[in-house]
């Protein structure tokens, strides 16, 4: 097969989106690039460094007297993660990212305070979340679903006069009836046809 220029992809323009995991009606289709899956909300602007996607396999090797090299790997562990930082201060990346939810502070007769809390516990709860990913170059648009996933680590947020606030997070994909997730693509990805 020769090669083919026009198969080389970028990702000029994209989207995270989560819901959450119990209750969260997956997507089958690609995104159309402006809006999330029903059910989910964006996670907002994320910084121009854009999103990693790292699936992994860890394997150890099998060995046999009858040969100087391994005959067979065997898989160990699997990971998918997505790695992102979001500069956009909105309520699902805070959230997300500090493993709590916001409530309005109310005065002594119950009334609204016009202040919000985030309360930090001790021993966190973990949310588990559905997440998607969208990115698109022209025509071709594509789509990771992980139908679970956790946030599995945390960046520092720096606050500084000349740059914006940011949420670094790795979220990793949890076991889902055998699934980690998978790969929607509009572009025809199918094997062609033997001459």
């Amino acid at each position: 097969m020769a090669n083919d220029v026009s198969k080389i992809r970028f990702a000029p323009s994209g989207a995270v989106y989560m819901a959450p995991a119990v209750g969260a009606t997956l997507p089958i289709a690609v995104g159309d690039g402006t809006t999330g899956p029903t059910g989910y909300s964006s996670l907002g602007f994320v910084s121009d460094a854009g999103v990693t996607i790292t699936p992994t396999v860890t394997s150890e090797p099998v060995n046999v007297w009858q040969s100087a090299v391994p005959v067979l790997y065997n898989v160990t562990a699997a990971t998918f993660s997505i790695q992102a930082t979001f500069v956009e201060s909105n309520i699902n990346t805070t959230e997300l990212f500090f493993g709590a939810q916001w409530v309005e502070v109310k005065n002594a007769q119950d009334q609204p305070t016009g202040t919000y809390r985030l309360d930090l516990a001790s021993t966190p709860d973990l949310q588990e979340i559905s997440l998607v990913v969208d990115w698109s170059q022209g025509s071709d648009r594509n789509r990771v679903v992980i139908p679970r996933a956790m946030v599995q680590d945390r960046g520092a947020i720096t606050l500084v006069r000349t740059a914006a606030q940011e949420y670094q997070l790795t979220i990793e994909a949890l076991d889902s009836n055998g699934s980690l997730g998978y790969v929607l693509t509009s572009r025809n990805m199918a094997a062609p046809t033997a001459a």
